[in-house]
């Protein structure tokens, strides 16, 4: 963290320069076992974005996010000062990706799909700053569909995929295609003990 701190002033400076303070964005997140703790990033769109339309999640070409902002999301670097969550054992490098509570119940049940039972493994693990379904699931897919990418790491963690998931975080963040379609894992893989879908069939 310490070594990225020159990093963050030029980023931080960015983001004074076009829209003034703040210059970080601090949200409640749901952690490990649906404990809740404050994610901290870098403001990506500009002030109170979401007091007119309530919490929608960004999408292609969003208004409402900055010409900075479109550069951090690209590359990843809104999501630095998550390291100060990590510092404080409340996220991990690698692991699922840290939802609000508005996403989820406490207890891990999707407040859309309350039945999906599986939805509840996610939180037995710390989330992550990369993970599987944010780097290889399509941007398109649903946040139901993302679960599959999640279970599937849950199943298959090991240092070896973590150190792979890591390396190509970086390699998308160098080529600056975080907010660009992604090649997916193969569409079918086995999730404990039951071979599964991971992104929608034809």
């Amino acid at each position: 963290m310490f070594f990225s701190f020159p990093l963050w002033v030029i980023i931080m400076l960015a983001i004074m320069l076009e829209d003034g303070l703040p210059v970080f964005y601090i949200q409640e997140r749901v952690g490990r076992f649906g404990k809740i703790f404050m994610g901290i990033k870098f403001r990506s769109m500009v002030k109170n974005a979401e007091k007119a339309s309530g919490p929608v999640q960004a999408v292609e070409n969003d208004p409402r996010v900055t010409k900075v902002g479109r550069i951090l999301r690209k590359t990843a670097m809104d999501e630095l000062p998550q390291l100060i969550n990590i510092a404080k054992g409340q996220m991990s490098f690698v692991g699922p990706r840290a939802l609000r509570p508005i996403e989820c119940g406490v207890d891990g049940s999707l407040i859309s799909d309350n039945s999906d039972k599986e939805f509840n493994t996610r939180h037995q693990v710390m989330p992550g700053l990369t993970g599987a379904a944010q780097v290889l699931a399509p941007r398109s897919v649903s946040r139901k569909d993302k679960l599959r990418y999640d279970l599937w790491y849950i199943e298959n963690q090991s240092f070896l995929l973590d150190v792979n998931l890591i390396i190509y975080s970086f390699w998308i963040s160098f080529k600056s295609k975080w907010d660009s379609s992604r090649s997916p894992l193969p569409r079918q893989a086995n999730i404990f003990g039951k071979s599964q879908f991971l992104t929608p069939g034809p």
